[in-house]
């Protein structure tokens, strides 16, 4: 999956609430697909239980977690997307 859609299906998990904190660096993800357990290591690294995270180290669901515990890169990914929705709804209209 493209490094894009992997960032905006992870702000989408979150903005959709998606993403459930059961403590001490575990975290319940309901995806497409379905249910995965993300932890989040003391170091900040994190792991998924997804077929995607076992091939390729990286899924939405850990990029989620990893975006909720650190708010100013949240702020800064919701108003990416939001600029790249408005361009291409802009985009849109021109057609």
């Amino acid at each position: 999956m493209p490094l894009d859609r992997m960032i905006t299906k992870a702000y989408d998990l979150i903005r959709k609430k998606r993403v459930e904190r059961l403590g001490d660096g575990l975290y319940n993800i309901i995806g497409e697909h379905g249910t995965y357990a993300v932890a989040r290591k003391i170091d900040g690294t994190v792991t998924c239980t997804c077929p995607g995270f076992a091939n390729k180290g990286r899924c939405s669901h850990s990029l989620a977690v990893l975006l909720l515990n650190d708010p100013s890169l949240l702020k800064s990914v919701g108003r990416e997307i939001g600029r790249s929705s408005d361009r291409g709804a802009s985009g849109d209209a021109q057609r």
